[in-house]
This record gives C-alpha cells, structure tokens and sequence, in this order.
C-alpha cells in the first residue's frame, strides 16, 4: 500500500517505455498523464501542474532541457522534475540541474528507485506551492531564482543559491554534507572540497549583514537553516 497518491505527468517519446512505466506508476496507485512531445508535455504540465513531472531528455518537438526552462519560466508554482536520460556523464547532469531539473535518473534504472524518488521529490517540494519558499525573514523565489532577507536581495554565486535551495527545501532538516554534494554534483563530485568555499560565500551573503545567523553546522553530521522568526 502506498502512503501518498501522486499525480505524474510521464513525457517519454518511447511508446514501449512510457506504456511500461505508466503501468507501473499506476499499478502503485498514482495517476498519470502522459505526453509523447516536448511541446505536449509542456501545454499538459502547464495546464495542470503535477506533483511529479517525470521528463524524457531527448524529445521531439522540444527536448527535455528546453522543456524544463520553458516550465520553470512560465509556471506559476514549482513543480518537482525527474529527469530521465541515457546520458550519464557530469556535464549531461548539470546541464540538467542548470536547466531546473530537480533530480536525475539514468537509464536503465530499477522500478523501485523510479518510484522511490517520485515520493521523495514530492515530499521534498511540497508540490503545489508557490515559488516563494519563506522562512523566518529569508524568502526564495524559485521562479526567478532569486533570494532575499528583510526584504533586501542577497548576492549569490550560482552554487551559493543552490546550497541555500536545498537547504530551504529541506528545512528544518540537517543535509549532510554528502546530500549536499549529491544534489550539486551527482555522482561524480570534484576531487576537492568545493563546499568549504562555497559555505563560506553563502554565510557572507545570508548572514553577514544580519544580527541573527541562519546558516548553522551541525558537527559531524552537516549543515541546516535556523529560522530567524
């Protein structure tokens, strides 16, 4: 028995595919629509936004990065993306993430793992919500990806405003460190440390100016946001 009934928007050019993972999905109680274009999919996850768009990367019409900005820029609420490609190298990722996606999945990969993240990216983007995600004083707009405490902007490099999301989007949970460096690089993080800078950016950006700080490490375990409320 599942804990949550989902609606899935499955846009996959592949008809044996999508059939096979239609079934699937529904066959664990979620209801899905599906789109075989890029341009279909769109209209459909525009029209009615899902709790869970599951993306193709090579479409006709329109591919799956296209797509994805095209959602992101015209949306008016976030709506979680699991990406799905063939495609398993670094670069083809963060092209991926760049574009919006929320979470990637190469082919092939086991039915449990698709509908695992399906509920973890639900739970994880409260789907449905608006773009503005508020906590204490800091509010994001995952729409324009932009964020802002008091109601003044913050000045974050790109990886910054990543580490801040999903910080946000997981609050009030701990991330470890190696979350973070999941979510940022998948599975083939660089050879350094890159978080120590980037932290170190984000905490001169979010709390610097500020009397009360919101970026906290918990030690040995990782990093949280603290509400300033």
């Amino acid at each position: 028995m599942i804990r949550e009934r989902l609606r899935i928007l499955l846009v996959e050019d592949n008809l044996a595919l999508r059939t096979n993972l239609g079934a699937l999905l529904e066959a664990h109680g979620h209801a899905v629509d599906f789109a075989a274009d890029g341009p279909s999919g769109l209209a459909l996850a525009l029209a009615q936004p899902p709790d869970v768009l599951v993306l193709d990367l090579g479409l006709p019409g329109m591919d799956g990065l296209r797509l994805c900005r095209a959602l992101r820029e015209q949306a008016d609420r976030h709506v979680p993306v699991l990406m799905l490609t063939a495609r398993d190298a670094l670069e083809d990722k963060l092209q991926g993430f760049e574009a919006g996606a929320d979470d990637y999945l190469v082919k092939p990969f086991s039915s449990e793992e698709l509908l695992a993240r399906c509920t973890a990216l639900s739970r994880r983007h409260r789907a449905g919500e608006s773009h503005v995600l508020r906590i204490g004083s800091l509010a994001i707009d995952r729409r324009r990806g932009e964020a802002s405490r008091h109601g003044q902007a913050l000045r974050l490099h790109a990886t910054s405003y990543r580490i801040l999301l999903a910080l946000a989007e997981a609050w009030p949970r701990t991330l470890t460190r190696s979350e973070l460096t999941q979510r940022l690089w998948g599975d083939d993080p660089p050879e350094s440390d890159p978080l120590r800078s980037h932290l170190y950016l984000l905490r001169r950006a979010l709390d610097r100016p500020f009397p009360q700080a919101m970026l906290k490490t918990a030690h040995g375990v990782g990093f949280r946001l603290e509400s300033d409320a």
